[in-house]
């Protein structure tokens, strides 16, 4: 590999020691030397190529901290019924039916209910769109989703069907499913669409990869099913994969996760192992996320799925084999379950036995009281900021006067907390740039109006606090903290170059911002179409 030098660069090294410098060197895909052109080129200038930046900032590039590879690449060639309206979602399968032989699945995903004028759909709907192709749409939260009665009967749900553990089938006044399901009820028909395999899962992966590296990420946390692993092992093997990975593990894998004795934080500078991923209840849309007071306007408390009792048993299973756990907690109630959880395990040294920190995912409703056990027992707080400028209005209608502890960003920060952001793609945009708008002005996508502040402001993030929770911080939690997140020497050279006026636009402007180009390990992977500089 060739030797770079980049120079006439805003360096933004995002390293404690950070030290004016405008060139950086890179050799065998990681940093040599930094620092000012005038003393840097001369020594090096001899072998290597020379890029002039243009004065474009050079940084760090992103880690997508809660992110399904998988199923985010998948979802790019899947119908997209994030639609305002239900009849829109109806029509675009419409025209999908028409290009697909009968007896083929239709897929989509992104329908939200909350903000159709009708609620839910039904099968009925989509019975009349087709009933010679089986049709399944999961919800923009992934936590439910919708079936045709050919969909239904292939997964052999009718009116008899118990509901499973965990989930719902939802029902209408007759007792027969009316085509939603919801929680654990989606892995009934999800197990009779048939497995993409290996050439499939690469494909989707790749076309993932593409996308990310076109918003300037160059490394995730995955919590997709553990078949994943393999096909990312393929790909390097192969040299196509360009993202650095911390691969979570699904509870269904655990025993033999043990038995191969897997440990958080083992594998190699592109492939890690991460943390046991469980889920302690559901989502807010689906009104599933386990509270301590019932739902605005109801008697439900939502599903809890996982007690603090048996939170910690999986610790205790867990943690001596060095494996992290990462639970999911949407809800007060969740998150409370799962922190006390956290401190039983404290009390009992088992907590410390993995080198990856455990973490809770999402963390969206916190009681004000229990967000310092984030700092007490130095657990992650792993959230996404599209979440709360998506799910504002639900929050509102669903939790009422609670939401003033929701998606707590600067509480949780100024409690000393660690705290990292990512996306859920295909949940939210995997756009980091969407987050930090979020992140900084609690403002819905689009919207521009400089006087007028967004939801709870007192939760904003400056822009600084908002970059390091998905620049620095995520490396350190998922294991790369020696490789990515600093332009440091040693370092691998995964960086991406911004507009040299990023820091001087206004917050409401960050929406509309893409890098100009993306670097991974010394190679530019990504180049804007409109970029002027010569790399």
């Amino acid at each position: 590999m060739q030797k770079r030098i980049l120079t006439n660069a805003q360096v933004h090294s995002f390293s404690l020691d950070d030290q004016p410098a405008d060139t950086v060197v890179i050799e065998e895909g990681h940093i040599s030397a930094i620092g000012k052109a005038s003393e840097i080129i001369p020594q090096f200038s001899g072998s290597a190529k020379i890029e002039n930046l243009r004065q474009s900032i050079l940084m760090p590039s992103f880690t997508d901290a809660h992110i399904h590879l998988l199923t985010y690449g998948l979802s790019l060639q899947r119908v997209n019924v994030e639609v305002p309206t239900k009849q829109s979602c109806l029509d675009r399968i419409a025209d999908h039916v028409k290009n697909t032989d009968q007896g083929k699945w239709i897929i989509g995903h992104g329908w939200d209910q909350n903000i159709w004028a009708g609620g839910y759909g039904s099968k009925k709907d989509l019975d009349k769109v087709s009933t010679q192709h089986p049709i399944y749409l999961t919800h923009k939260s992934l936590h439910s989703g919708w079936a045709n009665s050919f969909a239904l009967k292939l997964a052999g749900i009718n009116h008899n069907t118990p509901n499973p553990q965990g989930g719902t089938i939802q029902r209408g006044t007759s007792g027969d499913p009316t085509g939603i399901l919801l929680e654990s009820a989606m892995r009934i028909i999800e197990s009779v669409i048939p497995e993409p395999n290996i050439s499939e899962q690469e494909t989707a992966i790749l076309k993932a990869q593409t996308e990310l590296h076109r918003y300037g990420i160059t490394a995730v946390h995955d919590f997709d099913p553990w078949s994943v692993f393999k096909t990312l092992n393929n790909l390097r093997v192969n040299d196509e994969l360009f993202l650095r990975i911390t691969k979570g593990i699904p509870e269904s894998f655990l025993d033999k996760a043990i038995r191969k004795k897997l440990k958080s934080g083992s594998g190699n500078d592109w492939i890690k192992i991460g943390w046991l991923k469980l889920f302690s209840d559901g989502a807010l849309g689906a009104r599933t996320a386990a509270m301590l007071a019932p739902y605005k306007n109801s008697q439900s408390l939502g599903m809890l799925f996982l007690s603090r009792e048996e939170i910690a048993a999986y610790g205790e299973k867990a943690l001596p084999h060095g494996i992290g756990l990462a639970v999911h907690a949407i809800g007060d109630r969740a998150n409370q379950e799962t922190l006390l959880a956290m401190s039983d395990l404290k009390k009992t040294g088992l907590l410390k036995m993995s080198t990856l920190k455990s973490r809770i995912e999402h963390a969206q409703l916190i009681q004000e009281e229990d967000i310092k056990l984030f700092t007490e027992l130095g657990v992650t707080a792993s959230m996404q900021p599209l979440h709360a400028v998506s799910d504002k209005k639900m929050a509102d209608a669903y939790w009422g006067e609670r939401c003033v502890h929701s998606y707590a960003w600067s509480s949780i920060l100024q409690s000393g907390a660690q705290m990292i952001f990512g996306s859920d793609a295909p949940v939210e945009s995997p756009n980091p740039f969407y987050g930090l708008h979020a992140a900084v002005s609690r403002k819905q996508l689009g919207y521009a109006s400089k006087n007028e502040p967004g939801w709870i402001p007192g939760q904003c993030l400056n822009l600084q606090d908002a970059l390091r929770a998905y620049i620095s911080t995520p490396p350190t939690v998922g294991g790369f903290g020696k490789i990515i997140g600093k332009i440091k020497l040693g370092y691998a050279a995964d960086f991406m170059l911004l507009p040299q006026n990023f820091f001087d636009l206004p917050p409401d402007n960050i929406q509309f911002i893409l890098p100009l180009a993306t670097m991974v390990n010394g190679k530019w992977m990504y180049k804007n179409d409109n970029i002027n500089i010569d790399i």
